[in-house]
C-alpha cells in the first residue's frame, strides 16, 4: 500500500475513534480462533464449544472488570483466585450443610442467602485488604500476596479439605448448563434490547457532544461503529441459538411442558447462558462506575497522579479502600458462577485465576503504570486467555505446556504495554 493510501486509511480509522488496541486484540482473537480450529480439526469453531467457552470465560471476566480499577489505581491484587476459592467454599457450606438444617433442602431462599453471605464475605475481605494498603501503608503486592496464601489456607480449614456438593438447584443455574440458559426466545429479546441500547447510546453520545461543543464524528463513522456492534450482537445470538439441548433432555422438557414431540425429533436451543448475562451486567455496571461517577474519576485521577489528586482534596485512602471492596464483591460473584458451574466447592477452585485475571486486564489495555484501562478491553482479554486455554486443551497439550504459553503471553502483553506507552509519550511530546 502506498504512503498516501496508508495516510488516507489512517485518517478514516481515526475518524471512527475506535481504540487501536481493542482492534488489535480483536484481530488477535480471530487469528487464535482460526488457528486453533485448524489445528484441532474443526473442533473449536462449533456452537457447542463457543457456548462452553463463553461460560468458562464468565468468572474470569467478572474479576477482570474489577482488576482494571485496581491496576488503574496503581495497585495489584494477587489474591483473587484464593478469595474466589474461600468465598466459594463459604457459599457451598452455607447452602449444602448449614441452611438445610433450618430451612430444609431446596428452599427458595437458600440460594439468595448463600449468595448474600458470599458477597458479604468478599466485601469484608476487600475491606481488610484495602484498609491495610491505604491506612497502614503496606504495598498492595505484599498484602494480596499474603492474602493468596491466607485465604487458600482458610478455604481448606473450613472443611478440612473436603469437597462440598451438591449445590442448591436454583443456585446451580448461575453456572450455566442445561437449566442455566434462557432459551432461544428470551435470547432474541435480550438481543433486541441490546440493539436498542446501542442505537440509544450512539444518539445520546452524539447529542451530548453537540451540547458541550465537542467535535462530532462523521455520520458514516457513527453508523459503521453502531453497525459493527449490532452485527456482533446478532452473531452471538445466532451461535447461542445454534447449540441445541441433547435429544433426551429436550424430550424430557417437552413431556414436563405437555408438548408433543414430532417424529423427526425436537430441537430446543440453549440460548444465552446466565453466567454470560451476569458477566455482561457486571461489565456494564463497572463501566458506568468508572466513566460516569465521581468514584470512577477519582480512581483514574489517583492512577494518573496520586500526589496531585490528594492535594486537590480527594480522600485517596477512601478511594483505595472502595476499589478493593469492589474487587472483593466481584470475586464473590465470580465464586458463585464457578461453584454453580462445578456443582461443588473444592479446594482447587480458583487456582491460578489471579494469573488469568491480571493477564486479561493487561492484554485488554490496562497499563501497569496506572491511569489507563477499559473494562470492555479487560473482558475481551479474558476471552482471549480462555480461548488460548480451551484451544490448547482441544489440541491435547499437557498442562505444563499450557502454563508456559500463558506465562509467555503475559510477559509479551506487559512488553507491548510498555512499548505502547513509550510511543504515546513520544507522540505527545512531539
Amino acid at each position: 500500500m502506498s504512503a498516501p493510501r496508508r495516510r488516507a486509511f489512517a485518517d478514516l480509522f481515526r475518524a471512527t475513534e475506535i481504540d487501536a488496541r481493542l482492534v488489535g486484540m480483536l484481530g488477535a482473537l480471530v487469528l487464535i480462533w482460526i488457528g486453533v480450529d485448524l489445528l484441532s480439526g474443526g473442533a473449536f469453531l462449533t456452537p457447542r464449544n463457543l457456548w462452553n467457552l463463553s461460560v468458562q470465560t464468565a468468572s474470569v471476566a467478572v474479576m477482570a472488570a474489577g482488576m482494571v480499577l485496581v491496576i488503574v489505581a496503581r495497585h495489584i491484587d494477587l489474591s483473587v483466585g484464593s478469595v474466589l476459592g474461600f468465598v466459594g467454599m463459604i457459599m457451598g457450606v452455607t447452602q449444602a450443610e448449614f441452611l438445610p438444617k433450618y430451612l430444609g433442602f431446596e428452599h427458595p431462599l437458600i440460594w439468595v442467602i448463600a449468595l448474600a453471605v458470599g458477597i458479604a464475605v468478599g466485601a469484608a475481605i476487600g475491606l481488610l485488604h484495602g484498609a491495610i494498603v491505604a491506612y497502614l501503608g503496606v504495598p498492595a503486592f505484599i498484602v494480596t500476596l499474603g492474602g493468596l496464601l491466607v485465604w487458600r489456607g482458610c478455604a481448606w480449614w473450613v472443611t478440612s479439605g473436603r469437597t462440598v456438593a451438591p449445590m442448591d438447584d436454583a443456585f446451580r443455574r448461575m453456572g450455566g448448563g442445561i437449566e442455566g440458559a434462557i432459551g432461544a426466545g428470551w435470547t432474541w429479546v435480550v438481543a433486541l434490547l441490546a440493539l436498542a441500547a446501542i442505537a440509544f447510546s450512539t444518539l445520546h453520545a452524539r447529542r451530548r457532544r453537540r451540547q458541550v461543543g465537542f467535535a462530532l464524528r462523521p455520520v458514516w463513522a457513527e453508523v459503521a461503529v453502531a453497525g459493527l456492534a449490532g452485527l456482533a450482537v446478532l452473531a452471538i445470538v445466532l451461535v447461542a441459538n445454534s447449540y441445541d439441548l441433547p435429544p433426551r433432555v429436550a424430550e424430557r422438557i417437552a413431556a414436563e411442558r405437555g408438548l408433543v414431540v414430532p417424529p423427526q425429533g425436537l430441537s430446543i436451543a440453549h440460548g444465552l447462558a446466565l453466567p454470560v448475562l451476569i458477566a455482561v451486567g457486571v461489565g456494564i455496571v463497572v463501566t458506568f462506575l468508572a466513566r460516569r461517577t465521581r468514584f470512577g474519576r477519582y480512581v483514574f485521577a489517583l492512577g494518573g497522579n496520586p500526589e496531585a489528586t490528594e492535594l486537590s482534596g480527594v480522600d485517596t485512602k477512601r478511594v483505595t479502600v472502595l476499589v478493593f471492596v469492589l474487587m472483593g464483591v466481584l470475586c464473590a460473584i465470580a465464586a458463585a458462577i464457578s461453584t454453580a458451574r462445578l456443582n461443588a466447592a473444592t479446594n482447587a477452585q480458583g487456582m491460578l485465576d489471579e494469573l488469568y485475571v491480571i493477564a486479561a486486564a493487561v492484554i485488554g489495555g490496562t497499563s501497569l503504570g496506572g491511569g489507563l484501562g477499559t473494562v470492555a478491553g479487560a473482558m475481551l482479554g479474558a476471552l482471549v486467555m480462555q480461548s488460548l486455554q480451551s484451544g490448547m486443551v482441544l489440541m491435547g497439550l499437557d498442562t505444563p505446556l499450557q502454563n508456559i504459553v500463558v506465562g509467555l503471553v503475559l510477559v509479551v502483553a506487559v512488553w507491548l504495554d510498555r512499548l505502547y506507552r513509550s510511543r504515546t509519550l513520544k507522540g505527545s511530546a512531539g
